[in-house]
């Protein structure tokens, strides 16, 4: 086959000695299967901020920081610069969030580095020794898909102890590994502690987790473990082999509006004070 333009200078400086097929063609990256010496493994070749399809970056990106206050800049105003500062952050978060979770015990493709632009990463295979299936392309039985479930509960809560939510995780990346499941395509992870979207990415993780094996094994629909997880986690209580239950009491205390009200008009009022004695002192 024709070598990828992005795959060439891996080839001339011997990382990859050739290039085997596409494996997989995706709205952020494509995929392609390489010999390295005797191993198979994966290049993921990154489409450029033009050609992506992810909507909705700003949420994922909310938190991450830039080399400099420069390109920070560059990333709110949208220049030419802020796009190519908006790239490489995108492919940084992957690598690192690869590098991390394997260094945690979280089931993602093993590393081998980042060359050029490209990652690359472990091969996982299935039981046939070809590459894995994804999770939506297979069909479980009920104990199985429980027992899938409560693996992907124990993975999400390791990524979060990380500091980290995967904040696009479904049945699409998710790859049925021999060694079993294996959580792909991570280059929107979200810092837990600072991203305002959170909690919200989190419990979308878990309800998509909980939907597919929720459609093999009903009773799984009536669990709540996204609010478990994150009480836990926003009490500093969270740990990898925290015990969970998938049952959540939810506060239904009326919220105290009035009080709310008070405490923005005495802060009001303090600020009006604030400023006319500081008016008055200048004077």
């Amino acid at each position: 086959m024709k070598i990828p333009k992005d795959l060439q200078p891996l080839i001339d400086d011997g990382i990859v000695d050739n290039v085997i097929r596409p494996l997989k063609s995706g709205k952020e990256a494509s995929v392609y299967l390489v010999a390295c010496g005797a191993d198979v493994r994966c290049a993921k070749v990154y489409k450029s901020v033009e050609q992506r399809g992810f909507h909705k970056l700003a949420e994922y990106q909310e938190g991450r920081k830039t080399r400099n206050s420069r390109d920070q800049r560059a990333l709110g105003k949208r220049s030419k610069h802020g796009r190519e500062v908006e790239q490489a952050a995108w492919k940084n978060a992957e690598v690192d969030a690869l590098y991390r979770l394997d260094a945690a015990g979280v089931r993602v493709p093993k590393p081998h580095g980042y060359f050029d632009g490209v990652l690359l990463m472990e091969l996982v295979v299935g039981a046939d020794g070809n590459a894995a299936p994804r999770l939506n392309d297979v069909a479980p039985a009920a104990e199985v898909a429980r027992a899938w479930h409560h693996d992907l509960i124990v993975q999400i809560v390791r990524m979060l102890c990380e500091g980290l939510i995967h904040g696009d995780l479904s049945e699409f990346n998710v790859l049925v590994g021999v060694d079993g499941l294996v959580i792909i395509d991570l280059p929107q992870a979200v810092d837990a502690a600072g991203n305002n979207n959170a909690f919200r990415m989190l419990e979308r993780d878990v309800n998509n987790v909980r939907a597919y094996c929720g459609r093999f094994a009903p009773e799984l629909l009536d669990t709540e473990y996204a609010h478990e997880i994150w009480a836990l986690y926003t009490e500093n209580l969270l740990q990898p082999d925290s015990p969970l239950t998938g049952r959540f009491v939810h506060d239904e205390t009326p919220a105290d509006v009035d009080g709310v009200l008070r405490q923005i008009e005495e802060a009001r009022e303090e600020a009006i004070h604030r400023k006319s004695y500081l008016e008055d002192s200048d004077d």
